[in-house]
């Protein structure tokens, strides 16, 4: 009984931040140019999110970045936590989001005219936009995380990568940096409330040059090559 009003309570806590940070985000989105009160914004909020939850983040790997540059985040998905782990550890971090929830009241809102990339799945063409738009963003001084399964895992088993994150570093010749998220599955699975605390860890592998992939076949290279990196480093479970 004790476990499901602390999920209650948290969930709550979630809703109830969400809409506070997300308004702030809004307002910032529509009143400055620069986007440093959005990303903050959304920096504090999934900070809440980890404190209110108990959730620990681990960092391995991350003296391999320079804050001042420009990255591809590619990681691995099993959990909602996953988005919220990677906003509170690394700065200004767009990501990539599909058009329905933009529809969202408030929170969609600041999704959409803020600095975060939305997609339209259901035309081919407007998803290569999406590409294009994300690809300009990230030269003029942006990054964006990329979860290259296209999905999150239900089993906790990593799944085959999709092009999209590969083919978006080809556009912008941005480095890709590979990170597997650990411990996340067991925090909350998919199609699941039930919020149970423990540490996620990042592990974040030597940023990877894109300046010279120029053809299908180097994208489905490099797709593998990062493949291979996250799955040496993923583990469902972590101590």
């Amino acid at each position: 009984m004790m476990h499901k009003i602390a999920t209650l309570l948290r969930i709550l806590v979630i809703i109830a931040s969400g809409f506070f940070y997300s308004s702030l985000a809004l307002l910032s989105a529509l009143l400055e140019k620069d986007g440093r009160l959005y990303f903050y914004s959304g920096k504090k909020w999934a900070q809440v999110i980890m404190r209110v939850c108990g959730i620990e983040i681990r960092v391995r790997g991350g003296e391999f970045l320079d804050q001042s540059h420009s990255y591809i985040y590619v990681t691995n998905h099993a959990s909602m936590f996953d988005i919220p782990a990677v906003l509170a550890t690394f700065p200004h971090v767009r990501i990539m989001f599909k058009k329905e929830l933009s529809y969202v009241p408030i929170w969609g809102w600041s999704l959409r005219w803020g600095h975060h990339i939305m997609v339209d799945r259901a035309k081919g063409s407007e998803a290569m936009k999406s590409l294009d738009r994300a690809a300009n963003d990230i030269k003029s001084g942006g990054s964006v995380i990329l979860f290259a399964e296209g999905t999150r895992t239900r089993d906790g088993k990593l799944l085959p990568f999709k092009r999209g994150a590969f083919t978006l570093a080809a556009k912008s010749g941005v480095p890709i940096v590979p990170i597997a998220i650990n411990g996340s599955f067991k925090i909350l699975p998919k199609h699941s409330l039930d919020i149970r605390p423990s540490p996620i860890e990042l592990v974040v592998e030597k940023p990877i040059d894109t300046l010279n992939i120029t053809t299908r076949e180097d994208e489905i290279a490099l797709m593998n090559r990062v493949r291979d990196i996250i799955a040496r480093n993923y583990r469902e479970d972590i101590e």
